[in-house]
């Protein structure tokens, strides 16, 4: 794919923020007997989808939610979540994403902290009045005579919670008209194409609903795509996943460059993605792409396999702010400004830096956030008046807090974080966060978090500790680990925790953290055996052999468990992957889940191999 993405466009030529319901007037528009919603349990038409959310939405408007009201979805991936969130926006309220896996402490803060009027869920979560979708999908009395009033643009639209240096989420608020806008740059780029009319896409949504890549997913169902839902299983399995697409005839998938990486080994196979009724579209976004991914993605656009954009953009500046076809060649690169922002590259005093030198990139424009939900001083902080000179009062520009530089032919090259926020696996994470909640136990007296690429051979969080004096509770690694999977979403539990007796400190008395040690290879469990091979079974021995190549721990033992032993979700994929290689044996990801433990899973094993032989 060599083409070029429009370069940054004049100030006439940027799309204003449209008006929500110009997405709703798109989706009424779409004929109702062509598929809006497929997922595992359940169908809908666009007729359906459009029914369903009409009910809802009369319900909600006759419980009193509106405008600048906030919902509260509590909903997994499904029909049901897309149904809610449309009858949401209809009725002029704003949605609230809480992703039923999320731990209880952290959804009941979600909803309290946005101060929800109202929680739609299929399970009790604390904090607002509650109903399910049922409740709101009973009947039709009330859509008889409903009639949506129409809402101004700059309306509260959705609350999307990020991590919070301060060791609290915060949620950022999106007005009305964004998302619209996004649509509409997303189209007119060419990286969404189709008419959305006969010619629908079938794209699939992959991204959790709290995260804001799920934005521009459910989205594409107003322009008349079909949404196919990913479910979690699917997902973390690269093999199920590239069936999944091909079965699915998916057009656009977005992912990150961690879940593209292993998706990547299966592009080769006959038909196994791409059946499409047109070249399946990569959008790849959420961390940075390595040269090494760059070149890899690039050599499949070049075949003709897929056409992939790397896509950048901040949760505070609804999804994605640049875009840049992947090709291969020259400096993995984010691209040029999408036409409803502009790009500044500032230094400490706010002044534009000569291109070609590192500056913190700005976005200014009408796709620019309201701020964040009862953060007044945090909102003053990050979104301040636009400092160029053609900027109209009352202009803002986000700070962005990300490194760039431009290279020579205008695109601008990531270049890393001003902050402690950090990205793993496509996860927004400020590491503050982990912090606060690791030292908020008594047993621990302070508390440091770092990103490292040497954590079981793939980058990890490493959480450091000094217990505290006398402590009475656990203080070894794996109780603090548990006490902190039962606070933070699993992608923020630090893969590695070391305890030490004191933090190193620079001459100036500071925190040393480039001092800061490795974590060694993961501590084994009591009876666990000299080497892989050691007091254990042939198919032991054999698994054992694979996870210390992929976790980097020299001692394997029958009752070791993968995730204690730092394994996560990419570690999975790559197990299976090696036991799919060394043993022949297609090992779905979800088995590593039922079976942590070496011995349950080397049975599991020996059991797919006793059925292949059959």
């Amino acid at each position: 794919m060599t083409a070029v993405l429009p370069e940054r466009p004049a100030a006439a030529d940027v799309i204003p923020s449209a008006p929500a319901a110009d997405l709703l007037e798109r989706l009424a528009a779409v004929p109702g007997d062509r598929r809006a919603v497929v997922a595992r349990d359940r169908t809908l038409s666009f007729g359906a989808l459009r029914a369903e959310a009409m009910r809802i939405a009369a319900r909600l408007t006759a419980r009193g939610i509106g405008p600048e009201s906030v919902v509260a979805l509590c909903l997994p991936r499904g029909a049901e979540l897309v149904a809610a969130l449309i009858g949401t926006v209809t009725a002029g309220a704003a949605y609230l994403p809480v992703d039923p896996g999320l731990p209880a402490e952290r959804r009941r803060y979600l909803v309290e902290d946005a101060g929800a009027d109202l929680v739609v869920t299929a399970g009790p979560v604390a904090g607002a009045d509650q109903v399910t979708v049922a409740e709101l999908t009973a009947g039709e009395a009330e859509t008889a005579t409903y009639a949506p009033a129409p809402v101004a643009p700059g309306t509260l639209a959705y609350v999307i919670y990020t991590s919070g240096s301060t060791g609290r989420p915060k949620g950022v608020e999106i007005g009305r008209g964004a998302a619209a806008a996004l649509l509409a740059e997303l189209e007119r780029t060419g990286i969404v194409t189709g008419d959305g009319g006969g010619d629908g896409g079938r794209v699939g949504w992959n991204a959790s609903p709290s995260f804001d890549a799920s934005v521009q997913q459910w989205v594409r169902v107003c322009r008349g795509d079909t949404l196919v839902m990913i479910d979690e299983e699917t997902r973390a399995d690269p093999a199920l996943l590239a069936r999944f697409v091909d079965e699915q005839g998916l057009t656009d998938l977005d992912l990150t460059p961690s879940h593209a990486d292993p998706l990547l080994d299966l592009l080769g196979a006959p038909g196994a993605l791409g059946a499409g009724p047109r070249p399946l579209t990569l959008l790849v976004g959420g961390e940075a792409i390595s040269p090494a991914l760059w070149r890899r993605i690039g050599e499949r656009t070049a075949d003709g396999t897929v056409r992939a954009v790397n896509l950048y953009g901040p949760t505070e500046c609804t999804v994605d702010a640049t875009a840049g076809w992947i090709d291969g060649t020259g400096t993995p690169h984010i691209g040029t400004p999408l036409p409803g922002l502009r790009t500044r590259v500032l230094d400490e005093k706010l002044n534009p830096v000569p291109p070609g030198e590192s500056g913190e990139l700005y976005l200014a424009g009408p796709r620019v956030g309201r701020g964040y939900r009862n953060r007044p001083a945090l909102t003053a902080e990050r979104f301040t008046a636009d400092s160029a000179a053609d900027a109209a009062p009352g202009d803002r520009m986000y700070r962005t807090g990300d490194l760039v530089r431009a290279l020579p032919d205008g695109r601008l090259a990531y270049l890393g974080r001003a902050d402690g926020q950090v990205k793993l696996r496509g996860h927004r994470i400020e590491l503050p966060e982990i912090e606060a909640a690791l030292a908020a136990r008594p047993e621990v007296a302070e508390a440091v978090a770092v990103l490292r690429e040497d954590v079981h051979g793939a980058p990890g969080i490493v959480a450091y500790y000094r217990p505290a004096a006398g402590a009475a509770g656990d203080t070894t690694p794996e109780a603090l680990r548990a006490q902190l999977a039962a606070a933070l979403p699993a992608y923020m539990v630090p893969a590695a925790l070391v305890a030490l007796d004191r933090f190193p400190v620079t001459v100036g008395g500071k925190l040393d953290r480039a001092a800061l040690p490795a974590p060694g290879p993961a501590p084994a469990e009591p009876g666990t055996a000299d080497g892989p091979a050691g007091g254990l079974t042939r198919s032991e021995q054999l698994i054992a052999g694979v996870w210390a190549a992929v976790l980097n721990a020299p001692r394997i033992g029958p009752e070791d468990n993968f995730f204690k032993l730092g394994g996560h979700s990419l570690l999975a994929i790559k197990l299976v992957s090696r036991v799919r290689a060394e043993l022949g044996v297609a090992l779905p990801v979800k088995a590593v889940y039922a079976h942590p433990r070496l011995r349950d899973l080397a049975i599991h094993i020996d059991g797919l191999i006793a059925a292949q032989d059959r």
